[in-house]
């Protein structure tokens, strides 16, 4: 049966784990599946964040442990270090265009459609924002057989031209204690490049640390302190 946030919702942590998995296996393949360390580090970031949150290994771990509980993530065998992968489409019962859309959201906050589309650009390119709407429609419309409704669209924020969706993987969605003004990852003139630009390095990282990764396993060597998160 899909998972069913009314009666077993995700913590933010357990939210945070679950959509680094979903991003890191769509925009940065040769490191996936996950080691602890490198998931620790993406579900960290500064850049595409919201909120920004500093989890701990032993945050992280818990959260998995969570998650497999929910058939949401499994473990890899045949690596020296044990390493993660989600079953995000499965274990909610969506298809991986919903996956992606509720992956977002669950990363960056609430998002009008058009920001959606525009976020999703490295993970499924949408043929427009018609096409992100029919999956948002379809996700707020889902069954009760199936578990219900996994987003919400939220009233209008003053000032904004267009509603934001909400995902319900988390519960219930305390609209009073959302930010007003629109989505705190809207496209802006000032900053949009320099937030391209820090994810282009972010993810040429995450590519290194897969190659040496791989070169590592090769070799028989075993990088000590994958278990611990890096200094600031």
């Amino acid at each position: 049966m899909p998972f069913d946030p009314r009666s077993t919702p995700l913590n933010p942590v357990q939210a945070r784990v679950l959509a680094t998995l979903m991003e890191k296996a769509r925009t940065v393949p040769d490191s996936y599946p996950l080691s602890l360390n490198t998931l620790l580090n993406g579900c960290n970031q500064k850049s595409s964040r919201e909120p920004v949150m500093e989890i701990s290994e032993s945050d992280a771990q818990e959260a998995l442990d969570g998650l497999l509980l929910r058939s949401l993530v499994s473990p890899v065998s045949g690596s020296r270090t044990q390493r993660w992968e989600h079953n995000f489409p499965r274990g909610v019962g969506v298809p991986e265009q919903s996956a992606v859309l509720l992956a977002l959201l669950l990363l960056r906050g609430p998002q009008t459609a058009g920001e959606l589309r525009l976020n999703a650009e490295r993970w499924h390119r949408f043929a427009d924002i018609s096409s992100v709407e029919a999956f948002l429609d379809e996700l707020q419309e889902r069954s009760e057989e199936k578990g219900g409704p996994l987003v919400v669209l939220l009233p209008r924020a003053p000032g904004a031209r267009e509603p934001r969706w909400a995902t319900l993987l988390c519960g219930p969605v305390d609209i009073s204690a959302l930010p007003v003004g629109g989505s705190a990852f809207a496209p802006r003139a000032s900053s949009s490049g320099a937030e391209q630009r820090i994810a282009a390095l972010e993810s040429q990282v995450q590519q290194l640390q897969a190659r040496l990764d791989a070169l590592c396993q090769q070799l028989g060597v075993d990088l000590a302190p994958d278990n611990a998160a890096p200094a600031d």
